[in-house]
């Protein structure tokens, strides 16, 4: 039985406040996985109640809730999860370009404030679909959360580079190939950031990772360029539950990981714009009050 640990010693790096997690998953009970996904998370239901214990531990004060694959394209476990939130909370949600007014509508009474695109096995909505979703949250001020294997870059590069609407790469670009900061793909990654709409996510490294943990040092070397190149562009999420973990092995501990990837940011002033401004910027959060520039 997979254990999730939700209290501990702090994090070395302090968390400053106002901080946003971009990056989670989590769930309330009687909804349950759809064809198509994968299964729930193993364990316990990862539950706003357990997820608030995990704020506490890490020093988060904010959360950008991520519809699972698990439910597809069915949002309703996200919108309650928002709702058991409150204000401190926004959402992401999967939907393809045939949703109705009357569903966007919905969601963003229930505070999502982007749509979701996974590309990847199991994965809701595709990149076949950008162009459409990419209209339809620029019409509703939304931002778009695209994640796929980043080693296709730059194939995918001019599309990216055409978007109107705000977006996230997701998940250190999954540079499944294995990339180096000379490589194409972080060259065309620092191209579309330099276009003005784009941030990058650092969060779940262990899951394209080749060096592996606990340093991971190869995915460390790339976020460490990005990070020097536009620090006004990162994001970081904790990516709880960690959705892949289905054995306690595998689950990692969440202050270590939180040290080892907020540690590749260059110095404090990266650190603030990462986990304050830049996720208000993204995501639409009204400025912390107690935030300095």
């Amino acid at each position: 039985m997979l254990v999730r640990r939700l209290s501990g010693n702090k994090p070395g790096i302090a968390l400053p406040k106002g901080s946003v997690d971009t990056q989670m998953h989590m769930y309330l009970p009687g909804f349950p996985a759809l064809p198509g996904g994968p299964g729930l998370p193993a364990g316990d239901l990862p539950t706003p109640r357990q997820y608030r214990q995990l704020m506490d531990w890490i020093g988060i004060d904010r959360v950008v809730i991520t519809q699972g694959n698990a439910q597809q394209r069915d949002n309703s476990n996200i919108v309650a999860c928002l709702r058991e939130m409150g204000g401190v909370a926004r959402g992401v949600a999967a939907v393809g370009p045939d949703v109705s007014d009357s569903e966007l509508d919905w969601l963003a009474d229930a505070g999502v404030v982007g749509l979701r695109i996974m590309d990847l096995p199991g994965g809701a909505i595709g990149l076949s679909a950008l162009e459409e979703l990419d209209a339809i949250a620029l019409s509703r001020g939304f931002m778009l959360a695209i994640q796929f294997d980043g080693s296709n870059i730059t194939e995918h590069e001019p599309r990216l580079a055409r978007l109107k609407s705000r977006w996230v790469f997701d998940h250190h670009g999954k540079f499944f190939c294995g990339v180096t900061p000379d490589s194409a793909q972080v060259a065309a990654t620092r191209r579309l950031i330099d276009g003005g709409n784009c941030w990058f996510k650092f969060a779940g490294v262990y899951e394209s990772s080749k060096s592996g943990g606990p340093d991971y040092e190869d995915v460390a070397a790339v976020a460490r360029t990005i990070a020097a190149h536009a620090p006004e562009r990162i994001v970081w999420g904790t990516n709880w539950p960690h959705n892949l973990a289905r054995e306690q092995k595998d689950y990692p501990d969440d202050a270590a990981l939180t040290d080892t990837v907020l540690g590749w940011l260059p110095d404090e002033t990266a650190l603030h714009l990462a986990l304050v401004r830049n996720p208000e910027a993204l995501f639409g959060f009204p400025a912390w009050p107690d935030s300095v520039a």
